[in-house]
């Protein structure tokens, strides 16, 4: 299983965490090559990583909630794809990077050292 971001082959991926541990539409924060990451599952078992600070306010979106293939900022309301980071309703309006994922033997990878 990999992740929704078509990755150059010199892309470096860190180990994050175990599949297991992560919950289905629950948020996790992250810190992956000193960057905030905000990990989340969804009902498919696949699993998003997305810069884990709202591109409005400044806050982090792994203290928000899920739904619908959605995360929600929970100071403002702004919502983000969970798979191409854009903001679907005010009062966000720049897009948050998303970064690829892969699953190997049960582990999460995260590659965040591309051009988002």
């Amino acid at each position: 299983m990999s992740g929704q971001t078509a990755t150059p082959p010199d892309q470096a991926y860190v180990k994050v965490c175990e599949l297991a541990e992560l919950e289905v539409d629950a948020p996790r924060a992250e810190d992956v090559d000193g960057v905030p990451v905000a990990l989340v599952r969804d009902r498919a078992d696949r699993v998003h990583a997305l810069h884990d600070m709202c591109s409005h306010a400044n806050v982090p979106l792994s203290e928000g909630e899920v739904l619908d293939g959605e995360i929600e900022c929970w100071l403002h309301g702004s919502t983000f794809a969970l798979d191409t980071g854009k903001p679907s309703c005010l009062p966000a309006v720049e897009p948050v990077p998303v970064y690829p994922v892969k699953i190997e033997d049960g582990a999460v990878y995260v590659a965040v050292n591309q051009e988002n």
